[in-house]
């Protein structure tokens, strides 16, 4: 009789003791536990669940270089059960092909001139943000034409019969086509080598082409060195916004990931123009990478001035068609663009 009463006693302990723990475990660090499992629960319903966001390296300045410095997108995508890589360093919008098509990287930045020219051959990706263009005068600008300090070219129309250095199928072909059609110059008057970035900086500095169509951070370091600039980007009727786009599957399987994604882009891109400073150097402040002087004053200016990126939309298909008009024309594109084949409408969350 002691005995079955005693062993009642301890079967009630023991229950209760669990159910102690298991309380003590939910109100202390064992919620994680609980966390974890509503966290992944959260994902899943998102459709954020498992999904890998796969971008390039950033380099030591702008938005995603502070983003990955502080662990951003690794707090913001583990809320919706996702995660990030970050993969290696390209020169290039067109380098990074590869990357793309091997799914090492499944979202990038550049213009919509080199994804036409991608989606010629591939239709894995997607346009899903713009960037509308900076019209302040007193922005920075961001790319030119240039020639070297010494060279009898002083306008558009000399470049007939010489050689110019551009990206194949990328935004220096479409600018320097534009501003020879604007010039009223054949285009098949002069010669376009095609250069990637580095290349081109070499090929321009030894003399061994006439002139170089010379963008982002390359423009700076060329007009430093006394190249001099025939026409800016922004002094033609240019269309080639700057965009975001995604592998297809990453954005109809996973679309709030890509939210998430631009959302973050989008909050450090604004604040980058209130506070432009913290945006430079941000892991290395001496070196190849790291800026100072003019140099770290002008992209301090760039970042102040740029424009925050936006959700793509059907009439966005007016930018695509214009700039592929351009290369149908000289023979860059095989055929038509239908701008529903390249625009994804990601939509803003509800």
């Amino acid at each position: 009789m002691w005995t079955s009463r005693r062993r009642t006693r301890v079967a009630v302990a023991v229950a209760v003791a669990a159910l102690s723990v298991a309380a003590l475990t939910a109100a202390c660090g064992g919620a994680g536990t609980g966390k974890t499992t509503a966290a992944a629960a959260a994902g899943a319903e998102s459709g954020g669940g498992g999904a890998v966001l796969k971008i390039k390296d950033p380099g030591n300045a702008g938005p995603l270089a502070v983003a990955k410095k502080e662990g951003i997108l690794e707090k913001r995508l583990a809320e919706i059960g996702a995660k990030v890589e970050w993969g290696g360093s390209y020169a290039s919008f067109t380098a990074t092909i590869d990357a793309v098509r091997s799914g090492s990287i499944n979202v990038l930045e550049g213009a919509i001139s080199p994804v036409l020219g991608y989606l010629a051959n591939s239709e894995d990706i997607k346009i899903f943000a713009f960037t509308d263009p900076v019209t302040d005068p007193a922005a920075p600008q961001t790319d030119g034409l240039v020639v070297r300090p010494d060279s009898p070219v002083k306008s558009v129309k000399d470049l007939v019969g010489r050689q110019v250095a551009v990206n194949k199928g990328g935004r220096g072909e479409y600018l320097l086509l534009l501003a020879l059609q604007e010039a009223g110059v054949p285009a098949d008057q002069v010669k376009r080598v095609y250069l990637n970035p580095d290349q081109g900086a070499s090929a321009f500095a030894t003399g061994k082409v006439d002139a170089w169509w010379a963008i982002v951070r390359a423009y700076p370091e060329a007009v430093a060195k006394g190249a001099r600039v025939l026409v800016h980007g922004r002094d033609l009727p240019d269309k080639d916004l700057n965009m975001q786009a995604a592998r297809v599957e990453l954005l109809k399987e996973h679309p709030e990931v890509v939210r998430v994604y631009l959302k973050v882009l989008r909050e450090l891109t604004a604040e980058a123009r209130q506070n432009p400073e913290r945006f430079q150097n941000v892991f290395l402040d001496q070196g190849p990478t790291a800026v100072s002087g003019p140099r770290l004053a002008e992209e301090v200016a760039k970042a102040r001035y740029a424009a925050v990126p936006r959700f793509a939309t059907a009439a966005d298909g007016a930018f695509v068609t214009d700039v592929a008009g351009i290369f149908q024309k000289y023979g860059v594109l095989p055929g038509t663009v239908n701008p529903g084949d390249v625009i994804f409408d990601l939509k803003p969350a509800a």
